[in-house]
């Protein structure tokens, strides 16, 4: 993965990958290929065992949401001139993008399976809370357009198909798939094309961008495995959680800031430096997770 994102980052120095032409592949893979893959995760045959695990899945993202919001309401002063960018920053990580692939490639379409639970809360609260956090203001109405996003919608619907077990016909089934599968190399082309777009020498001058990157890619997941190894959970539910908790910084964070006006540029910085950063403290969060029994 790491080695196709520095692939999409060549492609955008050279110009293969234009920042319009990334703005579009963004829109591909949030609106057609997550869907998607989510959707055909739950094209599986019916087992309690996954039923149990996706109800586990959706507790143990509330507790994780839970913990992250509390420790980015206490670490990130409201004096700080750029707070409400650096906790939104700190909680809401790309557990899409990033994510889907990486569960995926360990776990398989059960991992993906547990992770639309979190998914579905990220939409849910993204929009909601994270909205509050960016506007510094309150607006519920928002809730509702949460709902209607994409991924959200095809939770829903992929559940409908799995408990009456409705399977697609081969003709649709194989299509789908092969679209579903472009998601990890696609993603990873958009993330290492985003991080090239920004100037990573002058984002380490912005003293916030450690405290983001460390929030977010170790105190926050980590901090939260502490709390979720006291659940007695199934251990890859807990593993799926853990993994989407430490992914980098949302890029959703930067189409808020650009909405209102909130300094865009640096939400693309932490969006950049912690994908390149999370390269290396991925795999040491996992393995810290993997030791928790």
């Amino acid at each position: 993965m790491f080695i196709i994102l520095v692939i999409g980052l060549g492609c955008s120095m050279k110009g293969v990958i234009t920042k319009e032409g990334n703005k579009q592949l963004s829109a591909v893979e949030l609106h057609i290929i997550n869907p998607l893959l989510i959707f055909m995760s739950y094209q599986s045959d019916y087992s309690s065992k996954l039923l149990h695990g996706l109800l586990w899945s959706f507790l143990l993202a509330a507790v994780s949401f839970g913990v992250t919001i509390g420790l980015s309401t206490l670490m990130i002063s409201k004096k700080r001139p750029e707070h409400s960018l650096e906790r939104f920053s700190a909680v809401y990580s790309n557990c899409g993008f990033v994510g889907i692939p990486l569960i995926r490639g360990i776990y398989g379409d059960e991992g993906v399976l547990y992770l639309t639970a979190y998914i579905t809360l990220f939409n849910v609260l993204v929009w909601t809370h994270g909205l509050m956090t960016m506007k510094e203001s309150r607006d519920m109405k928002s809730f509702l357009k949460a709902l209607r996003s994409p991924s959200v919608v095809a939770v829903g619907i992929g559940l409908v198909f799995y408990l009456l077990q409705i399977r697609l016909p081969e003709l649709l089934y194989t299509p789908l798939k092969y679209v579903s599968d472009m998601n990890t190399p696609l993603a990873m082309l958009i993330a290492g094309s985003a991080a090239a777009q920004t100037d990573i020498r002058k984002a380490f001058k912005n003293k916030g961008l450690y405290l983001v990157s460390a929030m977010k890619l170790l105190i926050m997941p980590l901090s939260a495995l502490a709390v979720m190894a006291l659940i007695p959970a199934p251990t890859m539910v807990r593993m799926v959680v853990l993994i989407a908790a430490a992914c980098p910084v949302a890029t959703t964070g930067t189409m808020f800031a650009i909405q209102y006006d909130k300094n865009p540029e640096r939400c693309s910085e932490f969006f950049a430096v912690t994908t390149l950063l999370s390269g290396l403290t991925l795999p040491v969060v996992t393995m810290i997770g993997s030791l928790v029994k």
